[in-house]
Formats: structure tokens, C-alpha cells, sequence
């Protein structure tokens, strides 16, 4: 479907990005997820694209500018190896980088944001908790003041690349219950009484590290704290949301791939003397994920013009995640019945898309939560 947003230099940007991705990515996928691990070179190489620096200072090591459309592109383009934990692995600092460029002390933000935006380091953001996901009011995790800074105490659980990144932004609790007691601190790793140890045998993204974090009695200096006392949940919605925006297009694109498989299939695939595509069943199912992968496509696009004229439509990002990963779910479970058992070996993208649907709906905020957020921003 014709894209009315398109531009030159956005179809130059997904031209790079697809070729990239078809070059250095999807030939290696499926043997980086089974061994569980990419290459760090891939950062630093990905990295040469900008796609680490949407929004940051060109003196930080970033683009200078912002654009939904290229976060779109490069989530969608990314999508078509196949493997979203590559995705995750890369793409964690861009979920860090944001409180830190705005809210971190100079010396943080001009040692750190170089090295995030080149590849060089990662970083993550750390806010789940044993005990709570999407429910961030009730975090646990407590910042004690000591003379000259905090001291940290508790624990962070499914925290992507957790075991690899250098540096955490770390939420903890400095006030009261709810949203407003909560800060955000800086930590590298190797502090004194920080420890972590990685969870493994996941049902997806096995090539994106996940870890639990420990924090026993962390001193953090008072300039490592990240914005205002106790206003650090507001510091990490903008992250939010367009960690949302992510999902929403990387869903998008993964649905894409198993459609674009799907047909494939039934194209080669002779059944009772005659290819499969021919079958009326096997028309409908194809007719069906087409229509549902371009309103989902329409509504991103909407939602990035939205972003780009200043808004950040938070009812609509909400909406669009649940029925991004609906649609996937949808979409990954008919091309998998088009390929049959085939579709159930490990090695091919539908496979891996209908097991990592799972952390797409939940990661970022639940598709629960993610409804009740919207009808609450419909004023209702």
C-alpha cells in the first residue's frame, strides 16, 4: 500500500537499513539466536546507520534530529531477520538513553551518551521487579539517604541485557506509595553490591541477555541521581512511550515476514495436484493478514505523523500496541496452519514469531494494561 508520509529520504533511510539488515543480519539470525549471543560488533556496526542517535545532540554522538517515520523503518526493516531478540539486544540503550541525555548531570551525559550512540556500551533501564511488572506505583526497590548520597537495596528481574550492559538506570523508591516517591539513579556496573545473574531457558529472544539485578546496600553519589527527587517515573514515560512506538512497528514487520513465508509456501507447495495457493481456504487466510497488516500499517502511520507534529498520542500508542501484537498473534498462527508441520521446526521465522509474540504483548506494558490506559486517556 502507497505510503502518502513517504519521502525521498525516507525511502533512501529504509533502502540502507534493508540492505544492512539483509547483509550483516539475516544470513547469521537463526545461528546467533541458537547459541544465544550476538556478536558485539554488530552493535558498533549498526551504529554507523544513526539509528542510536533519534533525538540526540549531534555533539553527543547523535542525529541532531527526530523522525517516527525512520524509528518505524528501522523497527519494521530490523523485524525481517527473523530473530526479535537481535532487535531487543541492540535496541535496549535507546530505551535507556533518553532520561539521560535530559535529565543526567553533564558528566554523565557527555561520558555515556558517546558510547551509547556508537556501540561501544549499552545501557539499560531498570524498573520490573520481582514482585511487579507493569504495575510501577507499587515498586519496592528502596533509596535510603546517606551523608553524600543513597544507599540502594532490592532487586530488578527480566531486565534485557542485564547481563551485558555497562551502565543502569536504576528506579528506586525515595518518598511515599505510588508514582510520585519514585527516582531514578545512575549506576555502572561493578559498584560495590551489585550483582546479577542471568535467566536463561526463555521462551524467546534467546539471543537477547536477560537478567536479575541485586542491589545490596549500592552507594550512589547525590549528583548520580537522574532528574528531580522523587519525579523519576515522569522522567521515563516519554521512554515509554516510544518503546511502545517500537512494538507497535516491530510487531508490524514480523507480521509482514510471516505473510510474505506464508505465501511463499503455498506458492511451492503442491497439495492433490495443485499448489497450494490455488486453495479458496488458503486465499482467505492470506486476504485476511493482508487487511489486518495494513490497518495496523495506516494506524502506525498516523500515529507517527501525530509524534512528529509535536503529540504523543498515549491513548493511541496504547491501542495500537494490543492490536499490534493481536495482529501477530493472528498473523504468525494462520501462516504457521499455510506451512503445516513445517512451520513447527525451529529455524524458520514463523516459528520464532509465534513464540515471541508472547514478550512483545507483554513487554512495555501488558495488553492489559495498555487497554485500561487508553480508555483512561479517552477521559473515561
Amino acid at each position: 500500500m502507497k505510503n502518502p508520509f513517504d519521502t525521498d529520504e525516507r525511502r533512501a533511510f529504509r533502502k540502507t537499513v534493508r540492505d544492512f539488515v539483509a547483509k550483516e543480519i539475516t544470513p547469521f539470525a537463526d545461528a546467533w539466536d541458537e547459541a544465544g549471543v550476538i556478536p558485539w560488533e554488530l552493535h558498533q556496526k549498526t551504529a554507523e546507520l544513526g539509528v542510536f542517535g533519534f533525538g540526540i545532540p549531534e555533539e553527543l554522538g547523535g542525529l541532531g534530529f527526530d523522525d517516527a517515520f525512520m524509528r518505524k523503518i528501522w523497527a519494521e526493516e530490523l523485524a525481517e531477520c527473523g530473530a526479535g531478540g537481535i532487535g531487543a539486544a541492540l535496541n535496549i540503550r535507546t530505551v535507556a538513553i533518553n532520561p539521560v541525555v535530559q535529565h543526567a548531570r553533564a558528566g554523565i551525559r557527555d561520558r555515556i551518551v558517546p558510547e551509547l550512540t556508537s556501540g561501544r556500551a549499552s545501557a539499560s533501564l531498570c524498573i520490573t521487579e520481582p514482585g511487579g511488572g507493569s504495575d510501577v506505583a507499587s515498586l519496592t526497590t528502596k533509596a535510603e539517604r546517606v551523608e553524600g548520597g543513597w544507599r540502594i537495596s532490592g532487586s530488578k528481574t527480566f531486565i534485557t541485557g542485564g547481563m551485558t550492559s555497562d551502565y543502569f538506570i536504576v528506579g528506586a523508591r525515595t518518598g511515599g506509595e505510588g508514582l510520585g516517591g519514585v527516582s531514578l539513579f545512575f549506576l555502572e556496573w561493578g559498584a560495590e553490591g551489585f550483582t546479577r545473574t542471568a535467566i536463561e531457558r526463555k521462551m524467546g529472544w534467546w539471543c537477547s541477555d536477560t537478567a536479575t539485578l541485586y542491589f545490596d546496600d549500592v552507594f550512589v553519589p547525590d549528583e548520580d541521581m537522574i532528574g528531580p527527587e522523587n519525579m523519576g517515573f515522569m522522567a521515563i514515560m516519554q521512554n515509554f512511550n516510544l518503546e511502545r512506538l517500537a512494538i507497535v512497528c516491530g510487531s508490524l514487520g514480523s507480521a509482514r515476514v510471516c505473510m510474505d513465508d506464508a505465501v511463499a509456501w503455498a506458492k511451492e507447495r503442491v497439495t492433490f495436484g495443485r499448489p497450494l495457493i490455488t486453495r479458496q481456504a488458503i486465499r482467505h487466510k492470506i486476504a485476511e493478514m493482508s487487511a489486518r497488516i495494513d490497518a495496523l500499517d495506516a494506524y502506525a502511520n498516523q500515529i507517527c505523523w501525530s509524534i512528529n507534529e509535536g503529540d504523543m498520542p498515549v491513548a493511541e500508542l496504547s491501542k495500537a500496541k494490543f492490536l499490534a501484537t493481536k495482529t501477530l498473534e493472528y498473523v504468525a498462527s494462520e501462516a504457521m496452519q499455510i506451512m503445516g508441520g513445517a512451520g513447527y521446526l525451529r529455524g524458520n521465522r514463523i516459528e520464532r514469531a509465534y513464540r515471541e509474540v508472547k514478550v512483545m504483548a507483554i513487554g512495555g506494558g501488558s495488553e492489559e494494561i495498555m487497554k485500561d490506559l487508553a480508555v483512561r486517556q479517552m477521559g473515561l
